[in-house]
């Protein structure tokens, strides 16, 4: 990687990983419903997951991807109804101290599983390997786009689920929660309309 691209990488990452978004949307809502603590698993299975899943389309899916389109319908659509059901489970929740036995946050390995099948994580990954990573040096161009996003991302999701315990504070009431949940519940089919109009 040329050292003036370095500069353009990290303005990619954090464009997209600080914005609203599927994971950013989910990560507040747990954030508020759950507290910070409880959240950690998930926060982590999104900020060390996505890397991955660059390093790996970096390395070996990029051109598969891009070349079946069959491929890309079939990641974009599963994708937007995986969305929509989480849209239902956070407009629905029943917030911190809900007693229904169903209601806890993603684990490590949901999310992380979640990166997979993200309509957005995808066309993060796409874009930034095809643009970042080069032909005349994969490992060590893949391995520098993996670390920004890694670097960034754990940021980027500390920074939501703080937002969401602190939004808590103020959610001391059921309808008050409910509403949260149901505008988080909006940025996920937004982020959805969104990635599946183009």
């Amino acid at each position: 990687m040329l050292p003036e691209a370095f500069p353009a990488l990290v303005a990619l990452a954090i464009a997209t990983l600080f914005t609203p978004g599927p994971n950013n949307a989910m990560l507040a809502a747990s954030g508020a419903n759950f507290g910070f603590r409880r959240t950690i698993p998930h926060w982590l299975g999104v900020a060390t997951g996505f890397p991955l899943m660059l390093l790996v389309v970096g390395l070996a899916l990029g051109g598969l991807f891009q070349a079946s389109a069959i491929l890309r319908e079939t990641l974009r659509w599963g994708g937007a109804a995986l969305l929509l059901w989480i849209a239902w489970k956070v407009a629905t929740s029943g917030g911190i101290g809900s007693k229904s036995a169903d209601a806890r946050p993603m684990t490590y390995i949901e999310a992380l599983g979640f990166q997979w099948v993200n309509p957005k994580a995808w066309s993060m990954a796409v874009a930034a390997t095809s643009q970042f990573i080069l032909p005349a040096a994969p490992i060590t161009t893949a391995a520098i786009v993996t670390a920004v996003f890694l670097t960034l991302g754990l940021g980027s999701g500390a920074t939501w689920c703080y937002a969401g315990q602190a939004i808590a504070r103020w959610l001391t009431t059921a309808k008050r929660l409910k509403v949260f949940n149901l505008v988080m519940a909006a940025l996920i089919v937004l982020s959805i309309v969104e990635l599946v109009r183009h």
